[in-house]
């Protein structure tokens, strides 16, 4: 299910399994309200007790697991435990992980599985050229990293990084202060020393931040760290260190395609005036006003689920429900001081640009742009007039 910013799931975007839950279902799970308690939503790492989010790349094959498994207890008259069955899936990711399943079949098919773009190695060079200090922090094992930077911008890709850190258990990386570094020698093997500085060209194991910060002396605002986990990436950078964080949240090149598209901007603006002629004609107790009301409710609900629709049928946009920001864009909204579709995005933009933040209008200072529109409009609410506004 999809939720708002302030915890009520956006009716229409509930399902089990494969299958749609009606609102009606669902006002009845939730004692009449589509409001999720704060008590079962997620905690900060997404891990709350009742409801788990999800989040990045890796939430979609996880997701439709899920779904699918769900969906074939159902069809079956099978009885289970969603619990069970939610953290049997849970582990059996997790194991791809662990076990390095999904590091092997990816790199059997690079072609297929990660895009080789000449735009990530032009980005690297620029900001190289530009007397920038790159650093990479994964938790993948070097021998994909190798293989999958080699792939992608060529086999000397460890000389745009200063600092390349593998295996290094985010989030905890960016908690833990006990784990030390360890460095790999060619072959990939651990080496025994104590790490006193952190050398380009070398490749380092897991470690933490605290010593991080003290063997770089890269602190505060001045560092730009880029993630596409809210949580593992970018939160503890923000909140406990200063960074400037960016997002890098791919579904957004569709989603600005779409928001950009002449039907969408005809769809929304009348969607927005119609909402401003409904909260002025409401005041109105006349018949006639009653069932222009009742027949402008109904079409401001035809559009709220056509502007849906063009995203996604099932949960249309990402960033937000009908009216509100989505839960993931207020927490990307906390957490990132920018976002972008991918890294190259970059390329559009001189290093030296300085991205303003934009003043949003809280509700009692919002320029109302609607009192403007219908002023004089709306002396007397007749069918004829509203029909020469629309």
């Amino acid at each position: 299910m999809k939720i708002d910013a302030f915890h009520y799931i956006e009716p229409g975007t509930v399902y089990r399994g494969l299958s749609p839950v009606s609102d009606d279902e669902v006002l009845y799970l939730y004692g009449g309200t589509f409001h999720v308690p704060l008590s079962q939503d997620s905690g900060f790492y997404g891990k709350g007790p009742k409801v788990k989010q999800f989040m990045d790349i890796f939430s979609i094959p996880e997701m439709t697991l899920l779904a699918v498994a769900n969906d074939f207890f159902i069809a079956n008259d099978i009885e289970y435990d969603p619990v069970h069955l939610f953290k049997d899936v849970s582990e059996a990711i997790g194991m791809v992980h662990l076990k390095g399943y999904m590091y092997k079949w990816i790199m059997q098919d690079l072609d297929k599985f990660i895009l080789r773009k000449e735009e990530t190695d032009a980005v690297l060079h620029r900001l190289v050229s530009q007397g920038k200090k790159l650093f990479l922090i994964t938790n993948s094992p070097f021998s994909f990293v190798d293989k999958g930077m080699m792939h992608m911008v060529g086999k000397n890709w460890r000389d745009f990084f200063d600092v390349v850190i593998v295996q290094a258990d985010k989030p905890h990386f960016f908690t833990d202060c006990i784990k030390p570094f360890r460095r790999l020698d060619n072959n990939g093997d651990l080496r025994w020393e104590k790490i006193n500085r952190l050398d380009k060209g070398q490749i380092y194991k897991q470690g933490n931040l605290f010593d991080f910060l003290r063997l770089t002396g890269w602190r505060g605002s001045k560092v730009l760290y880029f993630g596409d986990h809210l949580y593992s990436d970018l939160a503890d950078l923000m909140l406990r260190h200063g960074w400037r964080t960016a997002a890098i949240v791919p579904e957004l090149e569709h989603e600005t395609k779409i928001v950009s598209a002449h039907r969408y901007a005809v769809t929304l603006t009348w969607l927005q005036a119609l909402t401003g002629l409904m909260e002025r004609l409401q005041t109105h107790r006349d018949p006639a006003s009653k069932k222009v009301f009742l027949e402008w409710q109904k079409e401001r609900e035809e559009l709220r689920v056509m502007t849906k629709n063009l995203f996604n049928p099932q949960f249309g946009s990402i960033f937000r429900t009908c009216h509100n920001p989505t839960y993931f864009s207020r927490r990307l909204s906390r957490f990132s001081d920018i976002y972008m579709a991918s890294l190259s995005c970059l390329l559009n933009y001189d290093p030296s640009y300085t991205f303003y933040p934009r003043r949003t209008p809280l509700q009692h200072e919002a320029p109302l742009w609607m009192d403007q529109l219908c002023t004089g409009c709306l002396k007397t609410p007749h069918l004829d007039d509203m029909a020469s506004i629309r």
